[in-house]
């Protein structure tokens, strides 16, 4: 008897597009950030290649629209489109322009970093100051960073390669699968000052980071003394997420030194639906729904000296 097992699920979906200024010429460079219509949250982020083109791989069905911005040019969006869970979407080219003197007179200069910077050796996500720096984790700005691709499972693949490495503060974390991403939640944005991802790693780099290295540069305090702060956080969904935490920093002399306590309470689920069909025409349908909590705990501490770089890195996870 042949046996045939079929897995209904949401398929995911490819966005393309391209931009180019006012002068018909391709746009490299431009941040590119793909929102839902419903409540303009950000879903992922992107980046314009040299020939203007963006590109979002594997995104869940639901209603869209893409904002383009870019240092020197006014700011503008598509209009709305919806990926109904079969079929690519191609979304139509959009032409932007440069900001006019007018227009520059009013706006205060600042020293604001962009969000999304490109060089030659990697792409920095920078977080601190932005919209994604309130409210999330780190897995959750991961999903959003251009490149970076988490499945289900929090898995990381990065320009369709496996084997990311992630580092924390440019030195590779010991951890890996379900405590990788237990430890990921637990670190709130806010903590975040940027993340690089760096897609070709040198070879001063860990020859086991050769799928590519995702580098998370947290906040240190920088000034003498002493500093500390807290976080608190309720998401709901379907299901509610609890978090918090509290970061302390002591400053003497050349040496820095930190700690860090951070909390998750969340519950995951899963729902499967498959259909078994055999040679008599006989169909079964088998439906799984399966709910699981989970509760990380993890402390943090280590030592910075101004001169030479020493790290301890502490950690507990239950």
């Amino acid at each position: 008897m042949l046996t045939v097992l079929l897995c209904v699920a949401a398929m995911a979906q490819n966005i393309t597009g391209s931009i180019k200024d006012d002068q018909g010429k391709a746009l490299s460079g431009a941040t590119i950030s793909l929102k839902k219509v419903k409540d303009s949250a950000v879903v992922k982020l992107g980046v314009t290649n040299q020939t203007g083109q963006y590109s979002f791989t594997g995104m869940a069905a639901g209603k869209y629209f893409v904002a383009v911005s870019f240092v020197g040019y006014m700011p503008k969006t598509s209009p709305a489109f919806e990926l109904s869970g079969s079929g690519d979407v191609s979304v139509p080219e959009m032409s932007v322009t440069k900001a006019s003197a007018s227009t520059l007179k009013e706006v205060a200069v600042t020293a604001r970093k962009p969000m999304i910077e490109v060089r030659a050796d990697k792409t920095i996500l920078n977080v601190e100051g932005s919209i994604n720096a309130v409210g999330q984790d780190a897995m959750e700005l991961l999903r959003k960073a251009p490149g970076v691709v988490v499945d289900k499972d929090d898995n990381l693949t990065l320009s369709g390669k496996n084997g990311v490495q992630v580092y924390i503060d440019g030195r590779p974390t010991p951890l890996s699968g379900t405590d990788l991403s237990a430890y990921l939640h637990t670190i709130q944005s806010s903590s975040v000052e940027s993340i690089e991802i760096i897609t070709n790693p040198s070879a001063k780099y860990d020859a086991a980071s050769s799928g590519g290295i995702v580098n998370i540069v947290l906040k240190k305090g920088v000034t003498l003394g002493s500093s500390g702060s807290a976080n608190f956080g309720y998401f709901q969904g379907v299901y509610s997420t609890l978090t918090g935490g509290v970061n302390i920093n002591k400053s003497f002399g050349k040496v820095n030194s930190y700690f860090s306590y951070q909390y998750t309470n969340r519950k995951n689920y899963e729902q499967l639906n498959s259909d078994r069909f055999a040679k008599t025409d006989s169909l079964l349908a088998q439906n799984s729904y399966t709910t699981y909590p989970s509760i990380n705990n993890y402390f943090g501490g280590g030592v910075d000296f101004s001169d030479e770089n020493v790290a301890v890195l502490f950690r507990a996870h239950g």
